[in-house]
C-alpha cells in the first residue's frame, strides 16, 4: 500500500488526498473497524480505480486494522478533461480553465465523485453488515484543502449543527510569504459519532456549497437531488435558506421551489426561508460579501453559453440528462467594498418580490409560467394584490382548506391516513376542538420523524392524550379506524396505484365508514401553469397518476354513489380562468347525515 501511494505522488503531498473517512472500534464492540470497508463496499485489501468524466478517483486504506480503519477517496483531475468540449466564444476561455484550484480543492467534483463511488453507502444499504449501516459510528472525516470564503466561522455554523465537532486550520497564500496572509482555503476536520450514509450526505451536499461553485450546468432536478441528499438533517438546519441558495447557484427559480419543499417538511412559514420574496441575500450570517459574494443576476441565452461558474473559469458542464432549461446563469463577482447589505424590506422597495407562485409541499411543482402568475396576483374582484395581500403557498392553502372542511362538518374526532410526518397533525393538536386526533402512515420512519417534530416527548399531557400514531396501509382494511367522525387523504390518492384504489375505497369509506372524508388531489391541468414542468410530466416523481377536474369528478362520484355518500367539489389555490385550480378537494359526507355547514348543493353530489 506504502509503495503505491508513494509511486503515485500521494505520500508526503496531502493535496492530493482530498477526502479521508476513519473509523474507530469503540470499546467494547464486537466488530472490526475494517468494516467500514463493507460499508463502504471497497475492499481495504485492494485499490481500486473509478473512471469519471473529469479523471479518476481511487480508493485506498493507508489503514486497516481491528481497532482503526482509514479509507481514502483520492482524486486525479485531469485538466484538459476537465475543460473538454468548451467552445471558446464562452466568455471565461482562458488559461484558468488549465491553472486552477480543481486537482487539489474539496469541491463538486469531490461531491460528484461521493455520490458516484459511494452511492450504495450514501443511500444507507449494507447488506453484509446491516446493523452498522443503521449505527452512529465513531467517525473522523479530514479534508485538507477546502474552499470556503466565509471562513472557518462558515464552516463551523453548517457542520457545528448536524453534530460534528469542527476543527478548521487556514491555509496561508504562501508559507514562504507568512505577511501576505491566510487564502480562504481550510484543512478541515470532522468528529463525532454519526451514521455513514448521514456523513456522507453532508459532505454531498455541504462541500460546493462551502466552494460556492458548481461544475456542471444546473438543471431542474438539482432541487430533488438537494431534497434527497439532505432528507432527515437539511429542513431543520438552521442555515437552511443560506445552504440551498449556494447548492443551487442563486437559481432564483430553483432556490424558490427548494425553499417551500423544505419550509413544508419542517412545517416552517416559506416567509422565513425566503420562498415567497426573491432577493439577493448580501451580507449574510456566513459573511457572503466580505469575502467576495455573489450577485444573482441570470441571464438567458443558448447552450453554448450554458457552462457558466461562479468563480473558477474553464470547468465543463455534466449531462444530466434531465429537464433543462436551456438558459444559463452567470454568476457575477461583487467587490467586498462595494456590496451592499440587502434584506427582504430592501427587496421589495427594489422592486424584486417574487410573486405569488404556490409551490406544492412534497410535489416539487415548479414556477408559474408568466400568465398564470398574473393572473393569481389578482383577488377576486379583479384588482392587484399588494404585498401585505400576497397569498400564502399552496401547501398552507391546502391545509387550511382541509381545517375548513373539518370546522364545517364540526368533526372531533379526525383520522389523518397518509400522515406522513406530520404537517397536518400538528395544526389539528393546535385547534382543541378536535378531541381525538390519529395520525396513519404505512412508513414507520416517517412516524418518527412526526413524533420527533411534534415534541411529543416535550408536549403538555393533556395535548398528548389527544393524538395517536399508527403504522398501517390504506389499502388494508383495520379496524382501528372504524367510528371516527372524518378522516382526511391530503394528496395522497395519487401515490396510489390505480389498479389499488378500489382496495383503498373500501377500506376508507366501507370499512372504516367515517362520517365525512376530505380528498385532495394535485388538477392535472393545471400543470400547464408550471413553466419548468415538461408536457406529459408529474409534479411528483412518487405519483402514480394525476387527474383532470372531470376525472376527479367521475371517480368521487362514484366513491360516493358506491358507498353511501354524497360528495361535493372545491377547488383549492388561486384558480385560473382555462385551467382551473392546483388542488382539487373532494368533501365526502354520509348521505344519511347533516349536510355540511353552508354546504353549496349545487355542488353536492349523491
Amino acid at each position: 500500500m506504502e509503495n503505491f501511494l508513494a509511486a503515485m505522488g500521494w505520500v508526503g503531498d496531502d493535496r492530493s488526498m482530498l477526502l479521508t473517512i476513519t473509523c474507530t472500534r469503540p470499546e467494547g464492540a464486537d466488530w472490526p473497524a475494517t468494516d467500514l470497508g463493507f460499508l463502504l463496499h471497497k475492499n481495504p485489501e485492494r485499490v481500486q480505480a473509478f473512471e469519471q468524466s473529469y479523471g479518476t478517483a481511487h480508493v485506498v486504506y493507508p489503514e486497516a486494522d481491528p481497532a482503526r480503519c482509514t479509507a481514502a477517496l483520492v482524486l486525479e483531475v485531469d485538466p484538459i478533461r476537465l475543460v473538454r468540449g468548451r467552445s471558446r466564444g464562452t466568455p471565461d476561455f482562458s488559461l484558468g480553465q488549465y491553472v486552477n484550484d480543481r486537482p487539489y480543492a474539496a469541491s463538486s467534483l469531490l461531491s460528484v465523485a461521493i455520490g458516484a463511488v459511494f452511492r450504495t453507502a450514501l443511500h444507507g444499504q449494507c447488506k453484509a453488515r446491516p446493523e452498522l449501516a443503521l449505527a452512529a459510528l465513531p467517525l473522523r472525516i479530514e479534508l485538507p484543502a477546502v474552499p470556503c470564503k466565509g471562513g472557518a466561522e462558515a464552516a463551523e455554523r453548517v457542520f457545528t449543527p448536524l453534530g460534528w465537532r469542527v476543527s478548521t486550520t487556514p491555509l496561508p497564500l504562501d508559507p514562504a510569504f507568512p505577511e501576505w496572509g491566510d487564502s480562504h482555503y481550510l484543512r478541515l476536520a470532522l468528529t463525532g459519532e454519526m451514521r455513514l450514509a448521514d456523513a456522507l450526505s453532508h459532505l454531498y451536499v455541504l462541500l460546493p456549497v462551502l466552494d460556492g461553485a458548481k461544475h456542471y450546468w444546473m438543471a431542474a432536478d438539482e432541487v430533488d437531488k438537494l431534497i434527497r441528499a439532505g432528507d432527515g438533517w437539511l429542513a431543520e438546519h438552521p442555515e437552511r435558506g443560506w445552504i440551498a441558495r449556494r447548492y443551487l447557484a442563486r437559481r432564483q427559480s430553483l432556490v424558490r421551489t427548494a425553499l417551500a419543499r423544505l419550509a413544508e417538511i419542517d412545517e416552517a412559514d416559506p416567509d422565513d426561508l425566503g420562498a415567497v420574496e426573491d432577493y439577493v441575500d448580501g451580507a449574510n450570517a456566513l459573511g457572503d460579501n466580505a469575502s467576495g459574494a455573489f450577485d444573482t443576476d441570470v441571464h438567458v441565452g443558448s447552450a453554448a453559453s450554458s457552462h457558466a461558474d461562479s468563480s473558477i473559469s474553464g470547468q465543463t458542464a455534466d449531462s444530466t440528462g434531465s429537464r433543462g432549461l436551456g438558459s444559463t446563469t452567470q454568476i457575477a463577482l461583487l467587490d467586498a467594498a462595494e456590496a451592499p447589505r440587502s434584506s427582504p424590506d430592501d427587496a421589495a422597495s427594489d422592486g424584486m418580490r417574487a410573486d405569488t407562485r404556490a409551490v406544492a409541499p412534497h410535489t416539487g411543482e415548479p414556477a408559474l409560467t408568466d400568465a398564470a402568475a398574473g393572473a393569481s396576483a389578482v383577488d377576486s374582484a379583479g384588482e392587484q394584490r399588494t404585498d401585505e395581500t400576497r397569498t400564502p403557498s399552496l401547501a398552507v392553502q391546502r391545509r387550511a382548506a382541509v381545517l375548513a372542511a373539518l370546522g364545517e362538518i364540526g368533526a372531533q374526532r379526525v383520522l389523518d391516513l397518509g400522515c406522513g410526518e406530520g404537517a397536518l397533525l400538528r395544526e389539528l393538536l393546535a385547534d382543541p376542538m378536535f378531541t381525538e386526533i390519529v395520525g396513519v402512515d404505512v412508513s414507520t420512519r416517517a412516524l418518527h420523524i412526526a413524533k420527533r417534530k411534534l415534541r411529543l416527548d416535550r408536549m403538555p399531557e393533556r395535548v398528548a392524550r389527544r393524538l395517536t400514531l399508527l403504522q398501517g396501509a390504506l389499502t388494508y382494511t383495520d379496524a382501528r379506524l372504524r367510528g371516527y367522525d372524518a378522516a382526511v387523504l391530503m394528496e395522497v390518492i395519487e401515490h396510489v396505484d390505480p389498479p389499488r384504489l378500489g382496495a383503498l375505497e373500501h377500506a376508507v369509506f366501507a370499512t372504516a365508514a367515517p362520517g365525512s372524508v376530505v380528498v385532495t388531489t394535485p388538477n392535472s391541468e393545471y400543470n400547464a401553469a408550471y413553466e419548468t414542468l415538461p408536457a406529459g410530466k408529474f409534479r411528483h416523481d412518487d405519483h402514480r397518476f394525476e387527474w383532470t377536474r372531470a376525472e376527479f369528478a367521475a371517480w368521487a362520484t362514484g366513491v360516493a354513489q358506491r358507498n353511501g355518500y354524497r360528495v361535493q367539489l372545491r377547488p383549492v389555490g388561486a384558480e385560473h380562468p382555462e385551467l382551473g385550480a392546483p388542488t382539487q378537494l373532494a368533501l365526502f359526507t354520509r348521505a344519511d347525515g347533516p349536510r355540511p355547514t353552508g354546504e353549496d348543493t349545487k355542488g353536492a353530489v349523491r
